[in-house]
């Protein structure tokens, strides 16, 4: 009988010491992307808005609000903003059971745990972002979170890491970024932040 076993690989970090690592949630600690990608099409074909897989993946980090507010622009649509975002988020969490962690980022936050000080940094909304968390069973190990809400200019601006920093008290370039989007590469590069890049889906999938 024939034994198959899977082995992750580690993801390689940068060289140096960081004081600080700070955790894009969707797609990054979650493996939440298909999940939330379900939830936004379900969400959208109620008022007739499309929001192809290649764009999802490609605006992956910005907040909901500025997805839909440009879905309507592209597409010479009125959808109530408030309205679709409730929508697409009770759908995700009806999903929500469904998702697991991704396993190279879950080795460095259960190697690096209590060793450095974590933050979340996400375009999702807090209670998104605490779901998942919560379901995943990695709340606590977050010291700070900073959502949608908590700035004012989404990823590639660097606002939300240099937010981040500053309420865990590390200064920016002695912080390391984990993203799994352009975007949120983008705005760890501008923050003056060394970064992981975390492979997307179909990378992990094959």
């Amino acid at each position: 009988m024939s034994v198959i076993i899977l082995v992750t690989v580690m993801l390689p970090l940068p060289a140096g010491e960081f004081d600080a690592y700070l955790f894009d949630c969707d797609g990054t600690i979650a493996d939440s992307m298909p999940i939330h990608f379900r939830a936004w099409q379900l969400a959208l074909e109620e008022w007739g808005a499309e929001f192809p897989e290649e764009l999802f993946y490609a605006w992956g980090g910005r907040t909901p609000t500025s997805v839909i507010e440009d879905l309507n622009v592209r597409q010479g649509l009125a959808m109530p903003v408030d309205v679709v975002d409730k929508r697409r988020e009770q759908i995700f969490q009806e999903l929500l059971p469904t998702v697991a962690a991704v396993p190279e980022v879950l080795e460095h936050i259960e190697d690096a745990y209590g060793k450095v000080p974590f933050a979340v940094v996400s375009g999702s909304s807090r209670e998104s972002v605490t779901a998942s968390l919560t379901t995943l069973g990695l709340l606590d190990r977050f010291e700070v979170m900073v959502c949608a809400g908590d700035y004012l200019n989404g990823k590639p601006d660097p606002e939300c890491f240099l937010a981040a920093a500053k309420l865990l008290n590390v200064a920016p370039e002695r912080c390391l970024v984990f993203e799994d989007t352009d975007f949120g590469m983008q705005s760890a590069a501008a923050a003056g932040m060394a970064a992981v890049r975390v492979p997307p889906p179909w990378q992990r999938h094959p």
